[in-house]
């Protein structure tokens, strides 16, 4: 009987201490190890250019590195959905562009199975939002926007232009151009904005669109000419550069980026990184890095960023669907 009791007693113990490390493990402190931040391009984009000098900054604040990861293809779905069927933990997180509100819609359009849905992602903080700048070579013939359009609409599929991938930051707002313009161009897309920027220069594309962040430094060597903006006004790293709705296009597009986690991560954690998201908008270093390349931080916390991203989201299945089935 004693036996008995002591062997009862035993496993009492062991489930008590199986309990307790379960409970301490839960109860873990975030962070404890590196965190991985998936940029879902390749280096020489945006997301890329942000991601970097966030993440360094995220470091310092949370005292664990933060590891950034190029994860590219299909247009930035492929590292998304990383990131959207990743454990919740807070160990890995998404630095996306607004590419993100548009792929889901797009492999609706293209009837291939959704690599993702919008309700797996839950916004951490929003840190630039540019208007995307359409750029071509220097040597080339166009010297404004008036000569390129009159140049497309005259020789439709002579010309054509790079992008990150299809429906992509770069490919959706040269086809609302198209659209509104009425010219057509042979699409060639990339792997990102770094790939179809090094087909600009080679000659490889004529023209493209893209954050003035990723093309800045190539226009002031006078390698490539900017000819417009998809923005509201004049930006003040390209202040003479006209916005098409200056000259009467009514077309608006801006490509800006964002931090992301998989939707369950725990209140604890993301609270955790809004405070250390801020912290890197205001940092010095972060913004010295991301306005030296020509796009300044516009800073937006998790509740005024999730509003403005679902506001933007309506808009871009719109705009998808206009476009339609793209090869």
């Amino acid at each position: 009987m004693n036996a008995m009791r002591q062997k009862i007693a035993a496993g009492l113990l062991l489930t008590g201490l199986a309990l307790f490390s379960t409970f301490c493990f839960a109860q873990e402190a975030w962070p404890s190890r590196p965190i991985t931040m998936i940029v879902p391009f390749p280096p020489g984009g945006v997301a890329d250019a942000v991601g970097r000098p966030v993440a360094e900054a995220l470091s310092r604040t949370l005292g664990q590195t933060v590891i950034v990861e190029n994860k590219s293809g299909a247009g930035g779905g492929i590292g998304m959905a990383a990131v959207a069927k990743s454990k919740p933990d807070g160990y890995t997180i998404l630095m996306a562009l607004s590419s993100i509100s548009i792929i889901p819609e797009a492999d609706k359009v293209v009837g291939r199975e959704q690599s993702f849905q919008l309700n797996q992602f839950k916004p951490i903080a929003r840190f630039t939002a540019d208007p995307t700048v359409l750029v071509v070579r220097a040597d080339s013939p166009w010297k404004d926007y008036k000569s390129f359009v009159a140049a497309m609409r005259a020789n439709p599929g002579k010309y054509n232009f790079g992008s990150s991938g299809n429906y992509g930051t770069m490919h959706v707002p040269m086809e609302v151009l198209k659209s509104s313009e009425k010219f057509y161009m042979v699409h060639i897309p990339y792997t990102g904005a770094g790939p179809a920027i090094i087909g600009l220069l080679g000659g490889q594309v004529d023209a493209l669109a893209t954050g003035p962040s990723s093309i800045v430094q190539q226009i002031k060597a006078g390698k490539v000419r900017a000819l417009a903006h998809w923005g509201d006004g004049r930006l003040a790293s390209m202040p003479d550069v006209p916005s098409f709705k200056e000259m009467g296009v009514k077309i608006e597009f801006a490509q800006w980026a964002g931090l992301f986690v998989p939707s369950a991560t725990p209140d604890a954690i993301t609270n955790k990184l809004r405070e250390a998201a801020k912290l890197a908008a205001n940092d010095e270093r972060v913004r010295s890095v991301i306005n030296g390349a020509g796009s300044p931080i516009q800073y937006m916390d998790a509740p005024e960023f999730k509003v403005y991203w679902d506001k933007e989201s309506a808009q871009m299945v719109d705009v998808v669907k206009k476009i339609g089935k793209v090869e």
